[in-house]
């Protein structure tokens, strides 16, 4: 029993003391992720901890809960625009991409270094994808804001990616162990019933996981463990028939997370919750699993192996699989560096082990050191490199706090929202009959200190103020844009969205005359908006560029896929001059590389 108490008060205390720290942490820029990973390490048996955790199997059991919670919370969270956007995209980097990023980290171990092929390309296969842990907490903690489709791409892809990797891992480790292997035919069916099966399985489930959750009448606290417990069910049912149960439990995710369904700001909140208690436990987890020591074994290949996957093998990947789709250069850069690794290559370095691979230690080194340098190297640069190449977007406000309530009888169609009307929101010092509401909506009532007020009393809402609003669970968007914060004006935003703005229903022979700029013939009483789309040839999103003779058009404002509003920037020439040069960026990275070549066989030597 002493035991048992003690394994509880340490668990308990590396669980506060990290969150703790990495709220202190978030002020020097430090990734929250690698915080969690170095508290881990402190803790385990090189460091003062003195912890001794050495049960892979335990690791593998706890890592793969983990990471169906992750990215179940992923899926609730991933919108349907999201996917519009960035499905092909993400599809094509989360399986070709893959495997592009594990064959040419594979050909670099097995020609550089003393690997055999199967070897090789399991180093390959466990570190090529993308870590949702990582890539969600940088995109969501940093309080940073990029370009729609490229943040959606990022985030799809790091939803979709880890099956294909977990395929890979699996088929080159039976290699490994029988050189025979599976043969290819035996391989290509597995894939279709890994992939196509593990969708099957998340969809199916994901419809019948919100059709129980509307027509079961439970308290209010179960429903979220419900949805938590059948996703687990959902990820063990799809592995029960050899599909993928991570993308099933993904999958499901995004189902559930776009449908209408009860209690949906309580299930969003627990999961969400979940998330980063699975997130810190599996990193306080692996930390402990990794003995520093070993890492001096070896250190010179594994870090050479991860700048070929940093500097080589993920940018050429995602160039090869994002130039079909028109990104520009400036996207492809930020998402050939943004693929994170995270728990996900730890993980999978488990695989070989717990199969009686020889030297399966090796690849759980090579994989942690390439997450290290991928949280360290990366994680610290993102926001800095998202200015440089002019994709960070000004940070938008947070939504309200709205508290939803069903009504009986009506389904999920009509719901009662509760808001408080913020200081800068339309809403605010502004008539009743002046509120943009749609035609479905109507305010009930409003609670000022502490006294109801209804209309036609009601004249004005106040800062501050709790309003109660009628309306259809469809339309609660658009009322967090009237009682929420607004964004900040464009001329707040400096040279993101360009120096003057405009109406994209002027018509484009206005700026014509007034910038002196070619128009092509027929487009003058064309308006700017329809003028910048066609012109752009893609769906506008919020920071698209389109030069036009000496300045350049910006997209500000995009709603329903139309263009609202477009920024003028009279001096593009200059903008770009303050931003950082791409190429100095390689020069000296490429120069740190060679550096660091040259040092790390002597440390290991010295050792």
């Amino acid at each position: 029993m002493e035991a048992t108490h003690q394994l509880i008060l340490a668990g308990a205390a590396l669980v506060a003391f990290s969150i703790l720290l990495g709220q202190l942490s978030t002020r020097f820029g430090a990734p929250l992720l690698l915080v969690f990973l170095a508290i881990g390490m402190l803790a385990g048996e090189d460091g003062p901890g003195g912890i001794l955790f050495s049960d892979f199997g335990a690791a593998f059991v706890i890592g793969s809960l983990a990471l169906a919670v992750i990215l179940f919370d992923g899926g609730l969270r991933t919108s349907r625009d999201t996917l519009r956007l960035a499905l092909g995209p993400a599809v094509a980097l989360a399986s070709v991409g893959v495997a592009i990023t594990a064959l040419l980290v594979g050909l670099a171990a097995a020609l550089l270094f003393d690997f055999t092929w199967p070897a090789a390309l399991l180093i390959g296969s466990i570190v090529a994808s993308t870590d949702a842990a990582a890539v969600f907490a940088l995109l969501r903690v940093k309080g940073m804001d990029v370009q729609r489709r490229t943040a959606a791409t990022l985030e799809a892809e790091s939803g979709l990616n880890d099956p294909v990797a977990v395929f890979l891992t699996v088929v080159f480790t039976e290699y490994l162990i029988a050189p025979e292997g599976p043969g290819f035919f035996e391989v290509v069916l597995r894939l279709i019933l890994q992939m196509g099966g593990g969708a099957i399985v998340g969809i199916a489930g994901g419809y019948l996981l919100t059709r129980l959750i509307n027509r079961l009448s439970l308290a209010t606290g179960l429903y979220p463990i419900l949805a938590l417990s059948l996703a687990l069910v959902i990820f063990g049912g799809a592995l029960a028939v050899g599909a993928s149960g991570f993308l099933a439990v993904y999958a499901a995710g995004v189902v559930l997370g776009n449908s209408r369904h009860r209690e949906a700001i309580s299930i969003d909140r627990f999961h969400d919750g979940m998330a980063w208690l699975a997130q810190i436990a599996l990193f306080l987890m692996l930390g402990l699993l990794i003995t520093p020591h070993d890492l001096l074994r070896g250190l010179d290949v594994a870090v050479i192996l991860s700048l070929v996957l940093m500097f080589l093998a993920r940018p050429l990947a995602v160039a090869l699989c994002l130039v079909p789709f028109r990104f520009t250069w400036q996207e492809i850069g930020f998402i050939g560096w943004v693929g994170l690794r995270g728990a996900v290559p730890i993980f999978l370095a488990t695989i070989p082990i717990l199969s009686g691979a020889a030297d399966g230690t090796t690849y759980l080194n090579l994989a942690f050191v390439a997450v290290l340098a991928s949280l360290v190297l990366q994680g610290w640069s993102v926001a800095w490199l998202a200015r440089a190449l002019g994709l960070e977007l000004p940070p938008k406000p947070e939504r309200p706090l709205r508290q939803e309530l069903g009504l009986p009888g009506t389904g999920a169609d009509l719901v009662i929202a509760a808001y408080e009307v913020a200081p800068e929101a339309l809403a605010a010092r502004r008539a009743i009959g002046r509120l943009p509401l749609s035609e479905e909506a109507r305010i009930l009532m409003a609670i000022r200190d502490g006294r109801a007020l209804h209309p036609p009393e009601l004249e004005r809402l106040e800062p501050g103020d709790t309003v109660l609003v009628l309306g259809p669970a469809s339309g609660q968007e658009p009322l967090d844009r009237i009682f929420g914060a607004r964004e900040r004006p464009a001329e707040e935003a400096g040279t993101v969205f360009g120096e003057f703005t405009l109406e994209g229903s002027a018509p484009v022979e206005a700026l014509a005359s007034l910038y002196g700029l070619p128009i092509p013939e027929g487009s003058a009483r064309t308006t700017l908006a329809d003028f910048v789309a066609k012109r752009l040839g893609k769906e506008p999103i919020a920071g698209d560029r389109l030069p036009l003779g000496d300045i350049e058009l910006v997209v500000q404002e995009v709603a329903g896929g139309a263009i609202r509003s477009v920024g003028i920037e009279l001096e593009p020439e200059q903008r770009r001059a303050r931003q950082i040069d791409p190429r100095r960026i390689r020069e000296s990275l490429s120069g740190l590389a060679a550096r660091l070549r040259a040092i790390l066989p002597q440390r290991r030597k010295r050792a």
